[in-house]
């Protein structure tokens, strides 16, 4: 099994020069494939207890307190599990990490649901957490390893999509298995798990370890790009001999662009779940909406942001990777946005504002994903994807929810406007950083 995961060796033999760039672009497409459809069946697997949450407490009697606790099990274990999962995709084959941890989830799905004792279910949402955790790493390793600088923005927003296309893809399986199995309850997580193995394998059959393992030169050299770190340093190497803590700790806990990233990431989350996990009761309470069209919007605000997210990936590639201009005027944006929407009483021009709102926040939360990717080694990629998602999930998303919560109940609503606009705040003064971090980068490398 380990065998299987571990990096794939250079072939010995390589692709004529004159071929390379046919073989390039076929391979681009299966990888961007592989990792799209991949990862909308991790989001197939993740969502399917949320989905069926209520008949799971009709059927089984549970409460919605218990029905918390287990969803809780994967926040937690998910943000934890980023960090570690992410650094082992490091010294892995992303191809098949991708592929194993779909596997993986798949497989524990089919025992959550034949199982009906809660504290099970909480063991095993949480051991699903940790395969879920080998998804985003890789998939996001794999755009490193195979696109240069110049597609990269556009690459990567496409991919960031498919957990909007997942979120879909979710609810079209539950309607399938309930039409097909009369409703039986475990026959929908059954299902989800055929058909994420069936992606599993798709993965495999797709995707690829590194260019280098099947003749292509690498990316750095076939697009005459080198990594340069914030210190100057350039890194051409895909793979290295250090150790997943030697890695750590020189390119990510030393690294203050990392850092940097991280803090504006985070801080997005907040933005991103203090808007998007209240808008039923924000709507409702505050500003009269009806409950069953405030629910919608929900899913209105995440399909939105798509086209959006797709093309200010774009603009980034255009600006020849100066990712963190777009990101800074998108939150400029987003800051006219939230002051609308906190203060109009107006329904079609919050839904307008809900609308452009969700391309304003995961824009750049895609592009700070890339970001933090782009700030160090490719041999680090994971190690940084999971280090910024833990700060994600462990502390953007508990503040978003639980804390703005508690607030809420004990100072209203202009408390949680307080959080948005310090959040919003927080993330442009560390891009900011960034932006100036950037720039004596490229001066060092002119030097």
């Amino acid at each position: 099994m380990f065998d299987f995961l571990k990096p794939l060796p250079d072939a010995t033999e390589k692709v004529p020069a004159e071929k390379v760039a046919k073989s390039y672009k076929f391979h681009q497409i299966g990888v961007l494939l592989s990792i799209c459809v991949g990862y909308i069946g991790y989001y197939v697997i993740r969502l399917i207890f949320t989905t069926e949450q209520n008949d799971i407490m009709q059927q089984y009697h549970f409460s919605h307190a218990e029905i918390g606790l287990v969803l809780s099990c994967f926040g937690v274990g998910y943000g934890i599990s980023k960090l570690f999962m992410g650094a082992l995709s490091d010294k892995s084959n992303p191809n098949r990490y991708l592929a194993t941890g779909l596997f993986l989830s798949a497989i524990l799905n089919v025992f959550l649901g034949a199982n009906k004792n809660l504290y099970v279910m909480m063991f095993l949402m949480l051991l699903i957490s940790v395969t879920q955790g080998m998804g985003a790493a890789s998939c996001q390793k794999l755009v490193q390893l195979w696109w240069s600088k110049k597609w990269r923005g556009t690459v990567y927003a496409v991919w960031s999509s498919a957990h909007n296309a997942g979120a879909f893809a979710c609810v079209a399986v539950v309607q399938l298995a309930t039409f097909m199995f009369a409703g039986s309850l475990p026959a929908v997580f059954y299902t989800a798990s055929v058909v994420s193995i069936v992606i599993a394998i798709l993965i495999l059959v797709l995707g690829n370890d590194r260019p280098t393992t099947i003749g292509l030169p690498s990316i750095s050299e076939y697009a005459g790009e080198e990594t340069v770190l914030a210190n100057g340093e350039t890194v051409k190497s895909d793979v290295s001999d250090m150790s997943l803590f030697t890695i750590f700790k020189k390119y990510i806990l030393n690294n203050p662009v990392v850092w940097a990233i991280t803090l504006t990431s985070m801080s997005l989350y907040i933005v991103r779940y203090g808007v998007m996990s209240w808008i039923p009761s924000y709507l409702t309470s505050v500003k009269g909406f009806d409950p069953n069209w405030a629910k919608w919007l929900v899913g209105i605000f995440e399909l939105a942001a798509v086209p959006g997210v797709i093309l200010l990936g774009m603009v980034s590639d255009l600006l020849k990777g100066h990712r963190s201009l777009v990101c800074i005027a998108s939150i400029i944006g987003l800051f006219a946005c939230l002051t609308t929407y906190f203060y109009s009483s107006n329904h079609t021009v919050i839904v307008v504002v809900l609308f452009i709102m969700g391309t304003l926040i995961y824009a750049p939360l895609t592009l700070v994903g890339l970001m933090v990717n782009e700030a160090v080694p490719k041999f680090a990629v994971g190690s940084s994807t999971g280090f910024m998602g833990f700060f994600q999930y462990m502390l953007g998303e508990t503040v978003a929810t639980a804390l703005i919560g508690i607030l809420v109940t004990r100072y209203g609503w202009t408390a949680s406007n307080t959080v948005l606009y310090t959040a919003a705040t927080v993330a442009l003064l560390a891009l900011i950083f960034i932006v100036i971090k950037e720039r004596k980068t490229a001066q060092l490398v002119k030097e």
